[in-house]
């Protein structure tokens, strides 16, 4: 048998090479025929002694990879010979399972990878496999039946793609999985009732999808299950009260869905639970009674139509969080509030409870620094108060809308009935500086200082690594900051100097992503880690070894970022446990065709003549020099790429004709917005490297800050500061649940016009904008609002010879429909009135809550009218609560005078700053304390008089324009 594959192996060479070459031309020396032989020869000794890949499973491989698109071409090395012994990325393997002599795959890692196409059916022939990972990637399609044939599978990880259609009941006969995670797909269809058979199951992770039907009862038999997240989806039906004698379960998390019925009762017996978050899923009924849960931490049962009073049951002393809001719920507010240690929010707003507003819950509450607690009581019926409010600064309470705030003698809590802004847990970890170190650089931008370190401080290169907590168990990370780095560093046995946390973003959920930084030992060689702690600390990331924690809930990592002196580490592939032999017939392997190669293509040059050498690559002739602008900061691809997850869908937060607008996390923590032309919008190189150089010479504070960048890879990208509350549209939406008061709409507005101000009268030289509206104004983390998308701005007319400054451009139209003035549209001359008219349109939008255009109405024609019949509050947005009268009706009149049809009879810019400033000093003084500095000029004043009438003059959303009409009176608001 040896013989006949050696002779084969020799006959198979020599037809090989005379194909080539005509039989006139078979002439080689003898020591050339022994090169090839022996060549043959030292293959064939490595084929015989060296396992190979299962042949089944190589090929379910390569079906896997012909069903996938890879447009990074990450998997470029998938050609090689054998998947197993030539290191085909992600492919991990072992021969440990089988005496059959072959290796077989234990591991398929494919997270951001940036791939997508479709799962192979094939994927099932991978029948020794323990972990499948394909989390945060773009495939689509189904998930494949055929998963359910790998019985030795562990790790089922397919979150973070676009996978539709219904779970496989396959999937509910893998005897050994132990986490399933397909969140953030959009699976439909119901949950399988086969799933109640994974009894070794500790994690279903499947919220974000589109899953729907009931929620079967067999699952209350599941031994392991810890976490059940199902927010988000289409489920229906009752809750199932046998959920209680689930034995293990720690977290219960079903928030959106659509569920008929009251809460059972018997969840008030789940003695393992942490968390119970059932928020908007259509619950009736009273609350449960969920004092006999002993380390309950957080309860959500918001948006629901709960009734009756609140239990009076003494609750668990780690209860962080409690939300009630948006109820039915009746009767007093509980004493058994006053005894919760680690309370950080407890919101009961919106309901009908009655009685006094307790002023004991604090009490027991010893704060330091980090912690804050939000009692948010607003729109109830409380009348009094039990004792004094005077919390400590930790404290924020709303009371807004009772009638103690109406009471005569309760001007001691005045401070408490005004509208507030922001919401507990929205703050971010302050950066964790190297403030400490001394002033000099380190070798590389890729070393940072290490703080706290043995030494205090010495230059390392960390490792980047995104992290997500899935179902945090409080509202305010702070105060868990400290307890948070000694749990992950224990969990990686790393010493608490390692570790820095960057940034981190409240998203919806609520989940708590993260941007951490793994520093390296200090040593006195290098500072980095090596290629074995690499590999173990990813390892224990995504083999979730670092253990669970009552309190951080469940994580997931979103990405493991090499960049320095990391770039050439692979972190794909450990060492698998592949035999010795395996390993050396590997090596015999590769020495040997490398030999053939060369023996071929040295023939082949010495039969051809006239070649030229030193031939540039097409790639090289197409490539160019790097752009440099000064004061931009140019990025590569790659730096893109990673910063949002290889432009993964659940980073994008906006899109229009030029492309999409990315959310992404820079390496040095920075969070940007990244607009990403799509391939039919890019520009040309020289319109491209205008537009940045116009922009890089745009400093305002309420202009939104190009910060660089990218033309590479045939890719045009801008990277620009990123605004955490989106756009004014969403804002005054419906889209948020707590719309803005009229003070902030005014602060807006002015900081809108001053923006716009600037772009006519200081930038240099001097621009109109072409495309203000709602969706272009962008407001930051405390609402200030920058004027954003320059895509379409033109350049102010120059002087000509004489001196003389045209007063307009003629220029194709362009623009939004409803936003654009109906002079330019007319004649197609733009002007800085052109912008003065969509201003005045978003001012509209403010002040009505309507858009431009809809349902055949135009917000302009219908404010006017109404304007005209003495009806102006009539049209007014009910979402701004009470509101002065007089500031209104002058801000009404500002706005319909900047969208007048003739262009001289507009305001310039520079008159909308003013008289918006002028309106702002009319303001009550509890209203214009939101701001800092807004009016420019503090010496310009209305009248004494005036003033002192309008700070308690306001109007109700609920009085319409007819009773101002008729003579009734605007309700008198204490303040």
């Amino acid at each position: 048998m040896v013989k006949l594959y050696f002779v084969h192996s020799i006959r198979t060479t020599k037809l090989l090479i005379s194909r080539r070459y005509s039989k006139s031309s078979w002439k080689m020396s003898k020591a050339t025929k022994v090169l090839l032989l022996g060549t043959v020869l030292a293959l064939w000794l490595c084929s015989v002694g060296a396992n190979i890949t299962d042949v089944n499973e190589a090929a379910a491989l390569r079906a896997i990879k012909k069903s996938l698109k890879d447009p990074m071409r990450n998997l470029r090395n998938w050609n090689r010979k054998d998947p197993c012994t030539s290191n085909w990325t992600g492919v991990m393997c072992f021969n440990a399972t089988a005496n059959d002599g072959y290796l077989h795959v234990r591991e398929l890692r494919m997270l951001n990878k940036n791939l997508s196409g479709t799962l192979a059916p094939q994927i099932g022939q991978l029948s020794y496999m323990i972990i499948l990972d394909f989390m945060w990637n773009k495939i689509s399609g189904a998930i494949p039946k055929e998963i359910g044939d790998i019985k030795s599978l562990q790790l089922l990880l397919l979150n973070g793609n676009q996978l539709t259609g219904s779970l496989p009941d396959e999937l509910g006969y893998l005897p050994n999985l132990d986490r399933i995670q397909i969140d953030q797909n959009q699976i439909s269809g119901p949950l399988p009732k086969s799933f109640a058979n994974l009894n070794k199951t500790k994690h279903f992770h499947m919220n974000n999808n589109s899953i729907s039907g009931q929620l079967p009862p067999e699952l209350s038999t599941l031994p392991s299950l810890v976490h059940m997240l199902l927010d988000n989806n289409n489920l229906s039906g009752y809750l199932p009260p046998e959920f209680s004698k689930m034995p293990s379960l720690r977290i219960l998390q079903l928030d959106n869905n659509h569920f008929d019925g009251t809460i059972p009762a018997s969840y008030g017996n789940m003695s393992n639970l942490l968390k119970l978050s059932l928020r908007n899923c259509s619950l009736e009924g009273p609350v449960p009674d969920l004092g006999r849960i002993p380390n309950l931490a957080y309860l959500d049962l918001s948006w629901n139509q709960i009734n009756g009073s609140i239990p009076s049951n003494k609750l668990s002393d780690d209860m962080t969080t409690i939300d009630l809001s948006n109820n039915m719920l009746s009767g007093p507010i509980p004493a058994n509030f006053s005894s919760l240690p680690n309370l950080q929010r407890l919101s009961l707003q919106n309901n009908s409870l009655t009685g006094l507003v307790p002023s004991s819950i604090w009490r027991n509450i010893t704060f330091n620094e980090t912690d804050r607690l939000l009692l948010d009581f607003q729109k109830n019926m409380l009348s009094n108060i039990s004792g004094t409010l005077n919390p400590p600064a930790n404290v924020t309470i709303r009371l807004q809308d009772n009638p103690v705030c109406n009471a005569a003698n309760q001007l001691s809590i005045v401070q408490f009935c005004g509208s507030q802004n922001g919401t507990l847990g929205e703050e971010d970890a302050p950066t964790e500086s190297s403030a400490k170190c001394p002033p000099q650089s380190c070798p590389s931008e890729y070393y940072e200082y290490v703080e706290e370190s043995p030494i205090s401080c010495f230059c390392a290169a960390p490792l980047l690594v995104g992290y997500r907590l899935k179902s945090p168990g409080f509202s305010n990370f702070l105060p868990y900051k400290d307890r948070f780095k000694v749990y992950l560093t224990t969990g990686l046995k790393l010493d608490l100097y390692q570790l820095s946390i960057v940034s981190l973003i409240w998203e919806e959920g609520p989940r708590l992503r993260m941007y951490l930084k793994l520093f390296p030992k200090f040593n006195n060689q290098s500072n980095i880690f090596n290629s074995t702690e690499i590999q173990r600390l990813r390892r224990m990331f995504v083999w979730w070894d670092i253990p669970d924690s009552s309190i951080f809930g469940p994580y997931e990592l979103l990405y493991f970022t090499l960049v320095g002196p990391y770039e050439e580490y692979t972190i794909d592939l450990p060492k698998s446990s592949i035999s010795k032999g395996a390993l050396a017939g590997a090596v015999l392997g590769s020495i040997a065709v490398a030999v053939i190669l060369s023996a071929i293509v040295a023939i082949l040059i010495m039969r051809r003549k006239g070649i030229k050498y030193g031939v540039i690559s097409k790639k090289r002739l197409s490539s160019k020099p790097p752009i440099k602008i000064d004061g931009v900061k140019g990025f590569s691809f790659r730096e893109m790429a990673m910063a949002t997850n290889n432009f993964n869908n659940s980073a994008q937060v906006g899109q229009g004709g030029y492309g999409k607008v990315y959310k992404g996390i820079l390496a040095d923590g920075t969070v940007v917005a990244i607009k990403r032309a799509l391939e039919g919008s890019l520009q040309g190189e020289k319109e491209f490297l205008t537009e940045i150089e116009l922009l890089s010479r745009l400093h305002h504070r309420n202009l939104v800050a190009l910060l660089g960048y990218c033309d590479e890879e045939g890719e045009q990208m801008l990277v620009y500061e990123f605004m955490p509350n989106g756009t004014l549209r969403d804002c005054i939406s419906a889209r948020k649940k707590e719309p803005l008061g009229f003070a902030m709409r005014l602060r807006i507005a002015l900081a809108s016009a001053k923006g716009i101000l600037y772009l006519h009268t200081e930038a240099d030289p001097p621009i109109f904008h072409r495309d203000i509206k709602a969706s272009n104004i962008l407001l930051d983390s405390k609402l200030i609002a920058k004027v954003a998308d320059f895509g379409l701005s033109r350049l102010a007319p120059v002087p000509d010879l004489e001196g003389d400054i045209p007063g307009h451009i003629s220029t194709v139209v362009k623009g939004t429909p409803g936003y654009l003035d109906p002079e330019y549209f007319l004649t197609h001359k733009l002007t800085d009135k052109s912008d003065v008219y969509s201003l005045g349109v978003v001012f509209l939008e403010l002040l009505t809550g309507m858009q431009p255009i809809w349902h055949g109405k135009n917000i302009v024609r219908e404010v006017n009218i109404a304007y005209e019949c003495g009806m102006i509050f009539s049209v007014i947005d009910g979402g701004m609560g009470s509101y002065p009268s007089e500031c209104v009706e002058k801000f009404v009149s500002l706005a319909l005078r900047c969208c007048k049809d003739d262009t001289d009879a507009r305001p310039s810019m520079a008159d909308v700053v003013r008289i918006l400033e002028e309106i702002w000093r009319m303001m009550p003084e509890s209203d214009t304390s939101i701001s800092e500095s807004i009016v420019t000029d503090p010496k310009k004043s209305s009248s004494p008089s005036s003033s002192v009438a309008m700070k308690n003059i306001y109007v109700s959303s609920d009085i319409s324009g007819s009773d101002l009409v008729s003579g009734v009176t605007p309700m008198i608001a204490p303040r």
